[in-house]
C-alpha cells in the first residue's frame, strides 16, 4: 500500500501536465468515437451561432447522412455546441426562427462555427388554384414586394384532395387526385420564390381527403351503416390509423421537399369533428385518436429527415386551451416534440365559446390571438418561436359577420409579434388580401388593449 501511494503521485502530475496535448484524443474516446489514424479525433465539434449577433443557438438540431437509417441527429446545448461523430459529409441545420444551413463537415473553420440566419416569415395564402391563377399570384406577388411580406403558403395536396403538380405517387394518379394542374413543375415554382428571397411553405392537407376515400372505401371514414361518411362541407375523409393513408400523405412531403420547400405544412391532420356520425377502423377512443395522429407526425418527421425541410402542423384554436384531445385527436403535448413549429388557427371567427374573460372574440382579435399563444406556450415550456399562427383576414361568419378589414388583422399580427412568435400567417380562402394593412411590420407604437386576467 505505501508502494501505490507514492506511485499515485507521479502519475497524477504527470497527467496534469499531458492532458492538454491529449486533450483531442481523449474528448474523442469520452464521445465513445476512436481517435482517426495518425491521431486526428473522428469527431468535431459544431458550433451553432446567431449570424447577426454572434450569440449561440441553443437546442439547434443537426442531422448527418443521407439515408433514414443511417441519419444521425443531435441537438446544441446552451453553448450552441454538438459533437459530429464523423470528418465529412454534410449536416443539416435548422432551429425555429432561422433559415436552414448545411454545412460541408470537412470545410468547417478550427473552431467549427456555423452560423444560421435570423428569419421571420410574414405569409400570405393561395390555394392550388389561386397559384395557378395569373392574377391572384401576381396580385398576391406584388402585394408581397410592398408591404414587407416575405412567405407564401401554398398548396400541395389542398382541401379537395386534389394533388395539383405533376406527381409520380402512384396513388395520386389512381384515385383522381391529380385530374387538375395548375403547377407544371414543383421545382421551378420553388426556385421562383427562392429568387424573390421568398421563404416557401408546401401546404398539405392530410386526412379530408375526398379522392382518396371515394376511390379507396377500405381505407376511408365510414357512417355507421356502412356507407361513406361526408363531412358538413360533404368532403369525405380518410381513416387516421390506416398506414396506407399515413404514407401517401408523407410521399407528398418528400416531393414538396424534393422540390426545395423550406417547410412542410400538414393541416386537417385531425379525426372529423363528428364523432357521432363516424366509424373508423382503428381504436375511436382518445387514446386511440391521439396515437394516431402523433403516430403520422413521428413517421413523417422520420422520413423527412434526409431533406433540410422544417416541420409545422396546423391546429385548432381551442387546442391551446383544451386538455384533452378536443375530440379529434390533436393534443398539444404529444404533438409539439414531433414538429419544429406549431400553428395554431386563431381566427376570432372560430372561438365559438370565447375564451376566460373574452365573450365577444371578433371584438377583441388581439386578445385572442395573443392569449391562446400565451396559455400553449406556458403549458409546453418552450420558445415562442415555436409557433407561427394562423390568422383571420375574412369576414366573420359565426357571430355578428363583421369584416376583417386592416384594423382587425393588423392587431392580430401585433399580438403575435408581441407574444414573440416567429412570424405569423395570413388566411383568405379566396386569396384576395386587399383588407390587408399597408405595411405587414405593423404599427408597433398602437397601444395594446389590456387583457383581462383569465381562469
Amino acid at each position: 500500500m505505501s508502494d501505490m501511494r507514492h506511485f499515485r503521485r507521479p502519475a497524477l502530475v504527470l497527467a496534469l501536465v499531458l492532458a492538454p496535448v491529449f486533450a483531442p484524443v481523449f474528448g474523442s474516446l469520452a464521445w465513445g468515437l476512436p481517435p482517426a489514424p495518425g491521431g486526428r479525433a473522428a469527431a468535431v465539434t459544431l458550433h451553432v451561432v446567431d449570424a447577426a449577433t454572434g450569440r449561440p443557438v441553443a437546442g439547434a438540431r443537426i442531422v448527418l447522412g443521407g439515408q433514414v437509417p443511417d441519419d444521425q441527429v443531435l441537438e446544441t446545448d446552451v453553448s450552441g455546441r454538438g459533437v459530429i461523430a464523423r470528418t465529412d459529409g454534410r449536416a443539416f441545420i435548422r432551429a425555429p426562427g432561422y433559415r436552414a444551413g448545411t454545412a460541408d463537415i470537412a470545410a468547417l473553420p478550427p473552431d467549427g462555427t456555423m452560423a444560421l440566419t435570423p428569419f421571420v416569415p410574414k405569409a400570405l395564402y393561395l390555394s392550388s388554384y389561386g397559384i395557378g391563377s395569373a392574377a391572384l399570384r401576381n396580385r398576391a406577388l406584388a402585394l408581397i414586394g410592398q408591404s414587407g411580406l416575405n412567405a407564401l403558403v401554398i398548396d400541395v395536396k389542398g382541401d379537395r384532395g386534389l394533388v395539383p403538380y405533376p406527381s409520380r405517387i402512384p396513388l395520386a394518379i389512381a384515385d383522381g387526385a391529380r385530374r387538375m394542374t395548375t403547377i407544371p413543375d414543383l421545382g421551378a415554382l420553388v426556385r421562383m420564390l427562392h429568387a424573390r428571397n421568398l421563404y416557401a411553405i408546401a401546404r398539405i392537407v392530410v386526412f379530408k381527403d375526398l379522392p382518396l376515400a371515394s376511390a379507396r372505401p377500405d381505407l376511408a371514414v365510414r357512417l355507421p351503416d356502412g356507407r361513406l361518411f361526408h363531412d358538413r362541407q360533404g368532403m369525405a375523409w380518410t381513416d387516421p390509423s390506416q398506414p396506407a393513408v399515413r404514407q401517401y400523405n408523407i410521399a407528398v412531403a418528400i416531393e414538396a421537399a424534393q422540390a426545395g420547400f423550406d417547410e412542410i405544412q400538414f393541416d386537417y391532420i385531425r379525426f372529423p369533428d363528428e364523432a357521432a356520425r363516424s366509424r373508423f377502423l382503428g381504436a375511436a377512443s382518445q387514446a386511440g385518436r391521439v396515437a394516431a395522429v402523433t403516430a403520422f407526425l413521428a413517421e413523417a418527421r422520420r422520413q423527412l429527415l434526409p431533406y433540410n425541410v422544417y416541420l409545422a402542423t396546423t391546429i385548432f384554436g381551442y387546442v391551446a386551451w383544451n386538455r384533452d384531445d378536443t375530440g379529434i385527436g390533436q393534443q398539444l403535448e404529444r404533438m409539439a416534440p414531433l414538429v419544429d413549429y406549431l400553428s395554431p388557427m386563431l381566427y376570432p371567427s372560430g372561438f365559438t365559446f370565447g375564451i376566460p374573460g373574452v365573450g365577444a372574440p371578433t371584438r377583441h382579435p388581439y386578445e385572442i390571438v395573443y392569449r391562446s399563444l400565451e396559455m400553449a406556450r406556458r403549458r409546453l415550456d418552450i420558445s415562442p418561436k415555436r409557433f407561427r399562427p394562423w390568422l383571420q383576414a375574412f369576414r366573420d361568419y359565426a357571430f355578428d359577420r363583421i369584416p376583417f378589414g386592416p384594423d382587425e388583422i393588423a392587431a392580430q399580427i401585433r399580438a403575435a409579434t408581441d407574444f414573440g412568435s416567429d412570424g405569423w400567417m395570413v388566411w383568405n380562402p379566396r386569396n384576395v388580401y386587399d383588407a390587408l394593412p399597408a405595411s405587414a411590420s405593423m404599427s408597433a407604437t398602437a397601444p395594446m388593449p389590456v387583457i383581462a386576467a383569465g381562469r
